[in-house]
Parts: structure tokens; sequence; C-alpha cells
């Protein structure tokens, strides 16, 4: 029969395993966090950089080649920014914004 002393007991190991877990996945969370916050208010995305041409970017999805009807960036599963508005943040370029009207090769439905 356990006691409640029993109960209550943490190991040494299980605690410096939370402990270490912890103070990694923390650093973790904050650089994701203040990523997602400065690609909030980064420039635009030039079309003729070289990343936006390896991936076929353009401002606006009517005039992309290849882009499905309806597929824009503002329903793409990599574009981070709100729905209502005009621009935002895209994954696939960290630091800059995306117009929401605008299209690439990278595009994904949300789920």
């Amino acid at each position: 029969m356990s006691s409640m002393k029993d109960l209550n007991y943490i190991s040494r190991r299980t605690l410096l395993r939370s402990a270490a877990f912890a103070l990694t996945v923390t650093p973790l969370a904050v650089f994701l966090d203040a990523n997602t916050a400065l690609a909030a208010d980064g420039p635009l995305v030039n079309p003729n950089d070289a990343a936006a041409k390896a991936v076929h970017y353009v401002e606006d999805a009517n005039r992309a080649k290849g882009a499905g009807a309806g597929s824009k960036c503002a329903n793409c599963a990599l574009y981070i920014g709100s729905a209502s508005s005009t621009q935002g943040p895209c994954q696939i370029f960290p630091g800059k914004q995306v117009k929401a009207a605008g299209w690439c090769s990278s595009w994904a439905p949300q789920m």
C-alpha cells in the first residue's frame, strides 16, 4: 500500500529532466514569437529579389502563371498575416512581408 509521502515524491532525475526540457524549449518559443513580431513590421518582398524569383513570387495572383483559381497569399498555409490585411508576413520570406493578393509556387492550401 502506498503512503501519501510516496504519491508526492518526484525523483531527482525526473525533476532535472523536466527542468532541462523547459530550459531548452523556452528560448525557442521566445525566438519564434519574436521572429513573427519582427516580420509583421518588415519590408515588402521585392519580386525581383533572388528568393522571390526562385519561387516565382508575384504581387498579383491574377498575373501568375500556374496559380490555381482563387489561390493567393492570403489563403496560403504559409501566410502568417491576418486574412483581412492587404499584406503580411510569410514563412518563405523571414523578416519580410508579402502582398495578400500575391502568389508564389510554394502556395499550399490552408487546413
